[in-house]
């Protein structure tokens, strides 16, 4: 018994060490050749995140979400694309290009892409199925619904679904998700076979932004219309809450559709409101008058003379930026009303400019705002410790140093909340921050009160709206030239509403105007009322009330039209709300209604055919003027 024991002990012994040594040759001495055999079944390799976050509105409205896609591709080493599959693909798919499609067909012998993420209905999955040689891989597309609405903003990713400007790029490992590697092996009979792994996991969740979709079309609607008006290069404008450092709606104009990247412009793709600083012109002048009231170097009615529009500083003139004006005498509240280059720069020189400095850093004018959009400039600002006076004086009143749009209406938010600044943000926010105190309550009173007669009586006229008490500042920026010194303007006003349920700043500028005027009065002051004046209309108890009043009193003059095409949709343009629902209880239809005030937007259009018994209007503001 004994020696059987021993036997089996020494075979089984005897196995181990075989399978230990067939182990060590395969993973130790053949492993390279191996690795080399293992390799060259693999006909493809790639690394995916198919599943990428959704990114909506602060209200659940999408901007960037998930549709399914295919992908296609042959392999010529396994099977080859005759002429007549090139044209029956075509046939199916026709933004395909068949010259292209042959071109690959006939150079390349190893797997080649012949389109990637292109959308199908399942009729022309299921026909296309049927092409020999074509291979289809299901995968998904991001899809921006609003197209160029808010595309600076929201960004978009790569045929890797990889984000590669704005918040896809800024927030991609949050909103990429699982890592997936897929490749295709040859089986023994040279047949592709696909195989996934899934390399780890990464929770994702949705990401609400701050911005409120329908103020958003108001923004880039009257931001288009004002850049087209006076034939700019470029426009800015955001809304900020104030109250909770929320940016509500932010654009540049001209922008793209992300959806079209290929027909876009690169400069276009910029969110330059916070990538692209510029010398601010006048709107930094409130900020000067902020340090020295803070200081105590000055009061609201503390007086100074004004040259008549001419100063010399050395052999350098200071003049006003509109050469008519010729003040005298001028307290510091008409210095900001009638924005005086003069007037700002002997505040400065009372000041100081260490205290002005101080300021201007607690403004976070010198250093980003920390917003979560990529690329943000710091600005440009001074870091010595002294200046000349010349330098002074033009850093008052805004020339000489550089800041964005975004650290500009963050400035101005403090004078709106009460002293504080909120870091801005563009996602939404539960809990309103303190923010941190730079400000005092009497200081800040007495900047909204200038600010309010800047635009009663001063230089922002154009930015007044009936029963509200509406505060801004004009600009009218020198433009930097590429070839140096300064070639045109960037006209700007940065104003904010008061006595509202939301303190709201709302800043727009043009880039180099060309027609129609070039001062920040004329030319930005009428974008803002028109945002400013639609915020108010949403948000405001009081407006609602005094506009839906104001609807049944114009109601009489647009009533509905007389004639009604039996079967065709009727024109609502124009019409009050009043009208719309006797419209909805004479032709039993359901008109879905978005906005106050009168239809500027219907669809689907006048005189189309009626094929659904509901239709769908948008109202905008009446006009007070």
């Amino acid at each position: 018994m004994s020696k059987k024991i021993t036997l089996t002990f020494i075979l089984f012994v005897g196995l181990f060490l075989t399978i230990i040594g067939k182990a060590f040759y395969i993973q130790v001495v053949n492993r390279s050749k191996l690795l080399r055999y293992a390799k060259s079944q693999a006909i493809k390799k790639e690394t995916i995140h198919p599943k990428r976050a959704n990114i909506f509105d602060r209200n659940g409205s999408p901007l960037a979400i998930n549709v399914p896609a295919y992908d296609l591709f042959i392999m010529p080493q396994n099977e080859e694309m005759t002429a007549d599959g090139i044209k029956k693909l075509v046939e199916i798919v026709p933004k395909l290009d068949y010259d292209k499609i042959r071109n690959k067909v006939i150079t390349r012998k190893t797997f080649t892409w012949i389109a990637r993420k292109v959308r199908l209905t399942q009729e022309e999955f299921e026909e296309l199925k049927k092409v020999k040689g074509l291979n289809i891989d299901e995968t998904v597309k991001r899809y921006y619904p609003n197209e160029e609405l808010l595309s600076q903003v929201v960004g978009f990713v790569g045929i890797d679904n990889k984000g590669l400007a704005g918040l896809e790029y800024s927030l991609d490992k949050k909103l990429r998700g699982k890592k997936k590697v897929v490749t295709y092996y040859k089986d023994a009979k040279g047949r592709p076979i696909r195989h996934e792994t899934q390399e780890f996991e990464q929770k994702t969740e949705d990401v609400y932004l701050s911005i409120e979709k329908d103020v958003q079309i108001i923004l880039e609607q009257a931001l288009k219309e004002g850049v087209e008006k006076h034939k700019a290069d470029l426009g800015g404008a955001a809304v900020l809450d104030a109250q909770t450092g929320e940016i509500i709606a932010v654009a540049n104009y001209p922008t793209y559709n992300p959806n079209k990247i290929s027909e876009s412009k690169v400069k276009d793709r910029k969110l330059s409101f916070v990538t692209n600083p510029f010398e601010p012109g006048s709107t930094m002048k409130l900020l000067t008058v902020a340090s020295a009231l803070s200081a105590q170097t000055a009061g609201p009615e503390s007086i100074y003379y004004c040259e008549k529009g001419k100063f010399s500083i050395g052999k350098h003139p200071i003049r006003e930026a509109d050469t008519h004006k010729k003040h005298e005498w001028l307290s510091v509240s008409d210095i900001v009303k009638y924005s005086s280059n003069i007037g700002t720069t002997k505040i400065a020189f009372d000041l100081g400019y260490q205290n002005l400095r101080k300021t201007l850093e607690d403004f976070r004018v010198n250093r980003k705002s920390g917003v979560e959009l990529p690329a943000e400039s710091n600005g440009i600002f001074t870091d010595k410790d002294s200046v000349s006076k010349i330098k002074l004086s033009n850093i008052s009143f805004g020339q000489g140093i550089a800041t964005t749009g975004i650290q500009m209406l963050s400035a101005y938010g403090a004078i709106a909340n009460g002293g504080h600044y909120i870091q801005p943000t563009i996602l939404k926010r539960t809990v309103a921050p303190e923010g941190e105190k730079i400000l005092e309550p009497e200081v800040v009173s007495q900047l909204q009160d200038m600010l309010i007669k800047a635009v009663n009586e001063g230089t922002g006229k154009n930015a007044r709206i009936k029963n509200f008490d509406i505060g801004g500042k004009t600009s009218t920026a020198q433009r930097v030239s590429s070839k140096g010194g300064y070639e045109g303007y960037i006209p700007g006003f940065l104003g904010m509403s008061f006595n509202t349920e939301k303190p709201y700043v709302v800043y727009v500028y043009v880039d180099n105007p060309k027609e129609n005027g070039y001062y920040g009065s004329s030319v930005a002051a009428p974008v803002f009322k028109k945002i400013m004046e639609y915020l108010l209309f949403k948000n405001s108890k009081k407006y609602k009330e005094d506009n839906i009043s104001l609807d049944r009193k114009i109601a009489r003059s647009t009533k509905p039209r007389k004639k009604v095409k039996k079967g065709f949709v009727p024109n609502l343009l124009g019409l009050a709300r009043q009208s719309l629902e006797e419209y909805s209880q004479k032709l039993g239809i359901e008109i879905n209604i978005e906005g106050f005030g009168l239809v500027f937007e219907q669809f689907p259009k006048a005189g189309e055919i009626l094929k659904s018994t509901t239709i769908e209007v948008k109202l905008s503001p009446p006009s007070y003027d």
